[in-house]
């Protein structure tokens, strides 16, 4: 079956972009901060915000690890050279180091929780500095999939890219000017040599993406997507990778005692002034 992921990219950038104006103006602050990778998610991200603030209001952070790629490095610069963006470089190598050399046997995933965290330690204390706030790179098909770390990549004021997938991404940077070689490269976290978010999941964004608008935006059962022609096996994947990963997408659980809990029933400022 035919299923269309394309969007009005010029419509986009303008309702992101505003977003982006309109909610850091709003809680007084006039700046943002963007952890550059040099991939595809926060080079957009970047591009977003520079649309949106200007470009001497927006600072790229650059936050390397010892084992981060180089081309990495080089295609975060070539996104602060075309937009003009303030920009600083922070490595991070001994600030994880010291803890992930206290456990020898510690795994990829966790060392790579590790640096995610570590990333956004150093992101919110140059938001200190600058007076700024932390924009957001997660797209809509790893915040589905659970393909965060809760407080670190998953972190942020706010995200003009959390309801676009991957493929959209792409789409929305390509319009916007991103660089070909930085929107066409594996997607990779860069959290260790040779890692690569499609052979980490184990399927490809282009594939998981159909599947997800299917589920999600079209409200598809998962028996009507095999239907419609997934596999089975894949289906119920995605569908248990979801299902998983839901306390990654809320705040943390509060009790409810009161007639006005938060997160339950004390939902929207409302006419407090915003």
């Amino acid at each position: 079956m035919k299923i269309d992921l394309t969007i009005n990219t010029d419509l986009a950038c303008q309702i992101l972009t505003e977003f982006l104006r309109n909610e850091i103006t709003r809680s007084g602050f006039h700046h943002a901060l963007v952890g550059l990778s040099g991939g595809v998610d926060s080079s957009l991200s970047c591009f977003l915000a520079a649309e949106a603030l200007g470009p001497k209001n927006v600072t790229a952070v650059r936050m390397p690890y010892k084992s981060s790629s180089a081309d990495s490095m080089e295609h975060a610069q070539m996104v602060i050279d075309q937009l003009g963006v303030n920009s600083i470089t922070i490595p991070i190598t001994e600030l994880a180091d010291g803890l992930i050399d206290q456990f020898p046997e510690m795994n990829d995933r966790r060392r790579g929780n590790i640096m995610a965290r570590a990333r956004m330690i150093v992101l919110y204390d140059q938001s200190e500095v600058s007076r700024g706030l932390v924009v957001g790179t997660g797209n809509k098909t790893e915040i589905l999939l659970g393909y965060t770390t809760l407080f670190g990549d998953s972190a942020s004021a706010l995200n003009p890219l959390g309801d676009l997938y991957k493929t959209q991404v792409r789409q929305l940077a390509a319009a916007m000017g991103v660089p070909k070689v930085i929107i066409e490269k594996p997607p990779t976290a860069d959290l260790w040599l040779g890692q690569t978010d499609e052979g980490e999941l184990g399927f490809t964004y282009a594939e998981v993406d159909r599947l997800l608008y299917l589920l999600v935006d079209q409200r598809y059962h998962p028996r009507d997507c095999v239907e419609a022609g997934f596999s089975e096996d894949f289906v119920r994947g995605v569908v248990e990778r979801i299902r998983r990963s839901q306390y990654k997408r809320m705040l943390p659980l509060i009790a409810k005692l009161s007639n006005r809990t938060v997160g339950y029933d004390f939902l929207y400022l409302r006419d407090w002034g915003t």
